[in-house]
């Protein structure tokens, strides 16, 4: 019984080096490596005990489209939500929606109301903060005017009334990215809005002159309000989207992030962007 003790210690004082040795491989997915990481996956002593999971809670912004919104027939969709389905379907999880204030997805998330936080979740600046999943899309922080405005370059918007979503990353590049937070004292004033559509109907209303925002969520937007807006060419800053964990929490971010990349490696991950194409999401994807 002793010797069965100590080869068990062995095993684990092994396999507890060798999980946190090391920095992580970069993933090819042209390689086919997504098969090969899902299968070290199925290998790992911990996974049986994640495969028990019956629910996964997505965390996300009801009003963000077109990656997680509310429909005409009152039901939640979008590119995120559309990806999650597929995730829990393949791994035999339900899938529960939960949408969330933005503000307050950090307590969301720490006390395990929700599982993850996937809904354009930006990693720049954050990753320090949570345990993220590869990159899945780039995306850029645009300005939107209306269509006759006399704004047309980064330069105009001195004097004006700029509208942005509070914890947002147009929000952060304004006030922390080099150059931008120089700008925003420019600015005759920076109005923070709950969400994306408040900001949009202020911009109609002329409270105010410009919207700060996510290109795909300026790209619906748009396009579901008659051209009557547009975007300037000059971008306020890049950035890539990730599915954000609690910090430490690999061990589901590996689960489901292996099941995406089994998705890219099959075709179903841009088939699904393609429903979202005249939102120029086909475009921002950055796993192929």
């Amino acid at each position: 019984m002793k010797k069965l003790i100590t080869l068990l210690m062995a095993s684990v004082m092994t396999f507890g080096l060798c999980a946190c040795g090391g920095p992580k491989e970069v993933i090819d997915i042209s390689e086919g490596s997504a098969d090969s990481f899902e299968n070290e996956l199925k290998t790992d002593e911990a996974q049986p005990a994640g495969d028990e999971r019956k629910t996964f809670i997505v965390g996300f912004d009801a009003e963000f489209p077109p990656y997680g919104y509310m429909d005409e027939n009152g039901e939640y969709v979008g590119f995120d939500l559309d990806l999650a389905q597929e995730v829990c379907n393949r791994r035999g999880w339900e899938l529960v929606k939960q949408p969330i204030d933005w503000d307050a997805k950090d307590m969301e998330l720490s006390s395990g109301s929700i599982d993850c936080i996937w809904n354009g979740f930006t990693i720049n600046g954050r990753e320090d903060s949570y345990t993220f999943s590869v990159p899945y899309v780039d995306n850029s922080q645009v300005y939107v005017v209306k269509a006759d405005s006399n704004i047309k370059t980064e330069a105009d918007l001195a004097g004006k009334v700029v509208g942005v979503q509070a914890d947002s990353s147009a929000l952060a590049a304004l006030e922390d990215e080099e150059g931008k937070a120089d700008l925003a004292k420019t600015f005759a004033d920076l109005v923070q809005f709950a969400d994306y559509n408040t900001g949009f109907m202020n911009l109609e209303s002329g409270a105010i002159e410009v919207l700060a925002m996510d290109i795909g969520v300026a790209n619906y937007e748009i396009s579901s309000r008659n051209g009557e807006f547009v975007i300037l060419d000059d971008q306020l800053a890049s950035e890539q989207y990730g599915i954000g964990f609690l910090k430490g929490n690999t061990e589901l971010k590996d689960q489901v992030e292996s099941t995406l990349l089994e998705m890219v490696a099959d075709g179903t991950f841009e088939k699904i962007a393609e429903k979202y194409a005249d939102y120029g999401l086909v475009d921002s994807i950055c796993l192929k």
